[in-house]
């Protein structure tokens, strides 16, 4: 796909479009979000073939068929829709809103500013409810500070596998890609959990996602890191914090993002967290800096997320004509 730089311009578009329009409510009260049917398809897969009476075994064979299910009909959706875009007149315009719509460049950032304002507004209880719409930890455990190191540790995580990997998957296998992209980082959300229950049955979606998202982590941290002055930061002391620290993360790939943030801010991020039932005792990232965050840093990771995803449209847009003048084809 990448030697077709039509796809690029396309997949510029739907950066601009999701960044200007983003998920309209209006659109998905009444259907149903494509993400929120790849949902239903993994629960009813989890409700029949998850069974606790099944062996070990036994799940995670079913688990791993249910990967195989998800991608092959993420490909054949997404072909089926890029073939008959390439039927229509202006066809085109198909592509790139089914693109934007798996895209999460304003969604991610309203729900980050949703944590700002609910301190702001309503001090830390309505921190505590805003952020739990965005993260798995108890809300419950969390102080000021706790609550905007959660959001800024899942702006960067989700930087990246809500934006920076849909865009990278578009690139390489267009719809397909980026459909089953969805697919999978969707089922690792939901049944890719280390208990008990998803152990075996989600190993398979765990370990993919944690493969299919290696490229994407690391230009997430690349981004991130290259904006640090839009938050008064210094990109030098992002990517040493990169180098010195995302291999802490538990995540093969949450930790590069993560790492630049930290780096950029000046602040620890990761460290030890508690979840409903259990706690984990990781290492900080960036483990000298400010352990206190602010609500004023949760603006300054805003600055970042615009700036990465200003980045990231513009290495888009830069990529495609740089094609298009190698291969001699027209700029659509």
């Amino acid at each position: 796909m990448l030697l077709f730089p039509d796809a690029l311009f396309l997949l510029f578009a739907a950066l601009i479009a999701d960044a200007l329009i983003g998920d309209p409510d209006l659109l998905w009260r009444r259907w149903p979000h494509p993400v929120v049917l790849i949902g239903k398809l993994i629960g009813f897969l989890d409700v029949s073939l998850n069974k606790p009476v099944f062996s070990r075994g036994r799940r995670k064979l079913f688990g791993t068929l249910t990967l195989i299910l998800l991608i092959v009909t993420g490909f054949i959706i997404g072909y089926a829709i890029d073939y008959g875009a390439r039927l229509l007149p202006f066809g085109q315009v198909l592509t790139v809103a089914v693109a934007a719509v798996f895209l999460a460049q304003k969604s991610l950032y309203q729900h980050i500013a949703a944590v700002r304002g609910g301190l702001l507004n309503d001090g830390l209880a309505g921190g505590r409810k805003a952020v739990a719409m965005i993260v798995g930890r108890d809300p419950q455990t969390l102080d000021e500070s706790g609550v905007s190191r959660a959001s800024i540790e899942s702006c960067a995580e989700n930087f990246s596998d809500g934006v920076v990997a849909p865009v990278f998957w578009f690139a390489v296998l267009g719809l397909p890609g980026l459909i089953a992209y969805k697919a999978v980082n969707t089922a690792d959300s939901m049944i890719g959990h280390k208990t008990e229950q998803y152990r075996a049955f989600g190993w398979a979606a765990a370990r993919f996602d944690d493969l299919i998202n290696l490229p994407a982590s690391r230009l997430s941290g690349l981004l991130i890191a290259l904006s640090a002055p839009l938050a008064g930061g210094s990109p030098n002391k992002a990517f040493r914090t990169i180098r010195q620290d995302a291999g802490k993360h538990r995540s093969p790939n949450a930790g590069w993002p993560e790492a630049a943030m930290a780096g950029a801010l000046d602040i620890a991020l990761a460290g030890p967290r508690s979840y409903p039932g259990y706690t984990v005792e990781d290492p900080f990232l960036n483990a000298n800096g400010r352990k206190a965050a602010t609500v004023q840093d949760i603006s300054r990771a805003l600055n970042l997320l615009k700036g990465s995803c200003v980045l990231l449209a513009l290495f888009v847009l830069v990529l495609a004509a740089a094609i298009a003048a190698v291969n001699g084809t027209a700029v659509i």
